[in-house]
């Protein structure tokens, strides 16, 4: 009986606000999930928009991801990181539920915009509120405990989706959609029931412009590392796809299973990657790690284009492993650092400058890593571990140099690493 509880507290989250939390993400997770399984197939034979137009409004989604996510953010730290999340939550419902009346191109573009710049809203009222609500040393894991809940939503999610899409009917189709409108608003419900956490007040007059983060030059170098790093997901979703299609011999339904090694990953390992990210020097220790993860699933996949069968595909398995890897590490320790350094007044700021400096190498990462791999025959693949080994390089430096920096008049966190 003991094992059998001891068994029971490992997958589930403390009681309490972090079991609250990562209730909400599971149910954030089916919805989107649903919609995201089918999406690119509602648009094209639903709405009736072009490959093309549905690329561009993903490109537009994505742009004002980038440049809104400082502002947002800040809106998040003037508003309250709860009420920003309500109010993003039920903007991005309205916003699903309108999808279905997007008769034309521009009717999709608008709406699509509203739901980026809802969307936006909610994550950087989630990162606040989240940071504000949370002891210190509880923050981290029940961090780990809502990216793992939403994995398992967002797989249940999946399988909703593409049940939806086997009724092969425009039923189906708006099922899609509407399932996401329908989970947002429980979200927000969720949200809303949430303890109110009240933030201390701000000295009339002190209070910074948001546009003073992206003069903190060692958070914004923190920040451009991340970014890097984060070109890991690039490689896991878009670059090893294409290299295992087109050069090497693995069979084609591998992809699937190499997706789920991924979710797996990520929900049963979520929790026990992030132990020791609750400092400056743990956290640096789990940066390097992913690096070098990263670094070491470069040869691996360039070896996997010379060989063959069972041999190619462990080779790729492998390779999932190790970004997964680079992944759980990466978040614990971003986790960390992006709710640690910043001033409490001014962490949606901070968020949104992260998120927006780290954009770029999402902009700049596809193209440039499929042309490393795959369009150089596979010697690119030497150059891309070679840019993740100068992130490992720099990463002791980076942190030693944010630790050091007063923000406000303060340094807030222990400068060793």
């Amino acid at each position: 009986m003991g094992d059998l509880r001891r068994s029971i507290e490992k997958v589930l989250p403390p009681p309490g606000l972090p079991r609250r939390l990562a209730t909400q993400s599971a149910v954030l997770g089916v919805g989107s999930g649903t919609y995201l399984t089918g999406s690119v197939v509602f648009f094209t034979l639903y709405v009736g928009l072009t490959p093309v137009q549905v690329g561009l409004g993903f490109s537009l989604a994505g742009l004002i991801g980038l440049l809104g996510s400082l502002p947002l953010g800040h809106l998040a730290d003037r508003v309250g990181g709860q009420r920003a999340w309500v109010i993003g939550a039920l903007a991005g419902a309205a916003a699903f539920a309108a999808y279905p009346f997007a008769g034309g191109f521009w009717t999709f573009l608008l709406v699509i915009a509203a739901e980026a710049v809802a969307d936006t809203l909610a994550n950087s009222g989630r990162m606040v509120y989240t940071a504000a609500a949370l002891p210190r040393e509880d923050r981290v894991r029940a961090m780990a405990f809502n990216r793992a809940y939403l994995n398992v939503g967002f797989t249940v999610g999946s399988g909703l989706g593409a049940a939806a899409l086997a009724l092969d009917s425009r039923a189906g189709l708006l099922t899609l959609v509407l399932a996401n409108a329908v989970g947002l608003v429980l979200n927000a419900i969720f949200v809303a029931r949430m303890p109110a956490v009240h933030a201390d007040p701000v000295a009339a007059g002190s209070r910074p412009s948001p546009w003073g983060v992206l003069r903190d030059h060692p958070y914004t170098a923190l920040a451009g590392l991340f970014g890097v790093l984060w070109l890991n997901a690039t490689l896991f979703g878009e670059v090893i796809p294409l290299w295992a299609i087109t050069m090497t011999d693995a069979p084609k339904p591998l992809l699937g299973a190499l997706f789920a090694l991924n979710t797996v990953m990520a929900v049963a390992l979520q929790v026990r990657a992030t132990r020791g990210a609750d400092s400056i020097a743990g956290s640096t220790r789990m940066l390097r790690w992913a690096a070098l993860a990263s670094v070491v699933a470069c040869p691996v996949l360039a070896l996997s284009g010379s060989t063959h069968g069972w041999v190619t595909i462990g080779l790729l398995a492998l390779s999932i492993v190790l970004v997964t890897a680079t992944e759980l590490w990466m978040s614990g320790a971003q986790w960390y650092l992006q709710t640690e350094i910043p001033p409490p007044e001014q962490r949606g700021a901070y968020m949104g400058a992260s998120k927006s400096v780290g954009g770029v190498s999402k902009m700049l990462g596809p193209a440039s890593l499929t042309f490393l791999a795959i369009h150089t025959g596979g010697w690119g693949w030497w150059v891309i571990a070679g840019i993740f080994a100068l992130a490992a390089a720099a990463t002791g430096p980076i942190l030693a140099w944010v630790t050091r920096t007063p923000r406000n008049g303060v340094i807030r966190v222990p400068q060793t690493a």
